[in-house]
């Protein structure tokens, strides 16, 4: 083994790949391109420049193969003086075998990499000692955590929600030639404080000098040659396909799934009851505005047990055709809590704000209408289901009549509602207490109250349905109630 780095062009020059032909027959340019930039740019002192690769292209890129390899150079190619420990966190079981099948096949493809490495059922090892490439379900992350590394690899992170992941296997800052390569597609959720949209928008300002960033996608390419192409498709697929394949994929997918996958443009879960687009345009530059002298204000509360769900008070107003939402809250911990708690804390949040009555539904029977009211607000009973709600919400939405706050969870929960039985709710592990607390005060804002309106028993036709840009809620005609 070479006690200095090889360039990886060079290691590779020396490998066939699965079916024999040279391995760089099979590597086009601008894969060779990223392998030479990413792994092979080096500082003074001979230590990589960059230590956090994001790589996206839509799917069937070789994004994978390009994990499994450049994980293969630094096992073998790359001495490292702890140690040559890489890893690649697969998004499933599924993935990780499948991931590991393709690292096996190459080394059985290759006598030099017969003679360095020793294949185990779930690892493959360096005969030396000195090293070992395993790839992981995320399911099993947890028991990787503190763990050292030279390199570790994210396969398709398109499906994270949150940091814990990254956390669990995070650079050793005592190991200053580490590497983490990250590879996806474009993720369900486009919104900050979702890993993958973070990292796309640090890749595209271009702030971070330790970070490589190579992105192909329909609307936004790294690649100057890439960007000039003609059309989306060839913009977010670099590699050759078989020809007829996108085609194809556009006619048997919903389009928010081709666009996804193979535009690599972020979509959204299949059955999504929202816009993408629709609710990114209304969010607004606060995440609470404060309290203003003669604004009437309407308030919304989705309570909760305390065991699970968070229990959520939404605060709006109408101002110039718009409906503006302050803002939204939580009970301030996370559960289990006591939700007479949640309650002392939105009393003196709605009075802070001039607001004497708040709407929600019957969750707790009468216990915390007499919660409320014990402590000088009035609480009245949401007439309509929350699907109608989001009836009316998405009929705001969808005419760009409302502002919300600039909140990471509250837009996670909009873009993943989804038609489920003839309702919207949220998809199963998945919560919409915040989403349900915004919709109501929407609704309330538009001059509803179960005190005031004429009807909530919407027969024949949806919310939506009924009322658009010339029409008004004086205009719904409905049944009466016994309000």
């Amino acid at each position: 083994m070479k006690t200095i780095p090889t360039d990886p062009i060079k290691f590779f020059s020396h490998l066939s790949w699965i079916g024999g032909s040279p391995l760089l027959d099979v590597i086009e340019p601008y894969r060779r391109k990223i392998f030479t930039e990413a792994l092979f740019t080096l500082n003074d002192d001979g230590l990589p420049r960059y230590n956090l690769v994001v790589a996206g292209r839509a799917k069937k890129n070789w994004k994978s193969a390009d994990l499994v390899l450049a994980a293969l150079y630094r096992l073998l190619a790359w001495p490292s003086p702890l140690g040559s420990q890489c890893y690649i966190l697969a998004n499933d079981k599924g993935q990780a075998a499948d991931d590991l099948e393709l690292a096996k096949k190459i080394i059985k493809a290759n006598t030099l990499l017969k003679g360095e490495l020793k294949i185990k059922k779930e690892v493959v090892e360096r005969k030396d000692g000195d090293g070992f490439l395993e790839i992981l379900p995320a399911q099993d992350v947890a028991g990787a955590h503190g763990k050292t590394f030279s390199f570790c690899g994210f396969d398709e992170i398109h499906e994270y929600r949150d940091y814990a992941l990254f956390e669990a296997l995070a650079l050793d800052p005592h190991r200053p030639d580490a590497m983490i390569w990250i590879t996806s597609y474009a993720s369900l959720y486009n919104h900050k404080g979702i890993p993958l949209y973070d990292l796309v928008q640090m890749g595209k300002e271009g702030k971070d000098p330790r970070m490589f960033f190579s992105w192909f996608a329909a609307d936004y390419c790294t690649d100057p040659y890439a960007a000039m192409k003609d059309t989306p498709e060839a913009r977010a697929n670099p590699s050759t396909l078989p020809e007829g394949y996108l085609e194809q994929q556009k006619a048997r997918l919903p389009i928010h799934r081709y666009r996804r996958l193979h535009l690599n443009i972020p979509g959204a879960p299949e059955g999504a009851y929202l816009s993408p687009e629709k609710v990114e345009a209304a969010v607004g530059n606060h995440r609470i505005l404060p309290y203003k002298p003669g604004i009437h204000y309407r308030a919304f509360v989705d309570m909760s047990g305390g065991s699970g769900d968070d229990a959520t008070l939404s605060i709006a107003h109408h101002e110039e055709g718009l409906v503006i939402v302050d803002g939204i809250w939580n009970q301030g911990k996370r559960p289990p809590f006591d939700p007479r708690e949640a309650v002392s804390l939105f009393v003196d949040i709605l009075k802070s704000y001039g607001v004497s009555k708040v709407v929600g539904d019957r969750y707790g029977g009468e216990t915390f209408k007499k919660d409320f009211e014990g402590k000088g607000i009035y609480y009245e009973v949401c007439p309509l289901p929350k699907s109608s709600l989001y009836e009316v919400l998405e009929v705001e939405l969808n005419s760009v009549r409302v502002i919300l706050p600039d909140d990471t969870v509250l837009v996670k929960q909009l873009l993943t509602l989804i038609m489920k039985g003839g309702k919207i709710d949220h998809p199963n592990g998945e919560h919409d207490d915040l989403a349900n607390a915004i919709a109501g005060a929407i609704w309330l804002s538009k001059g509803q109250s179960p005190a005031n309106l004429k009807a909530a028993v919407f027969r024949g036709s949806t919310v939506s349905g009924q009322f658009n840009a010339g029409n008004n809620w004086s205009d719904l005609e409905l049944p009466k109630t016994d309000w």
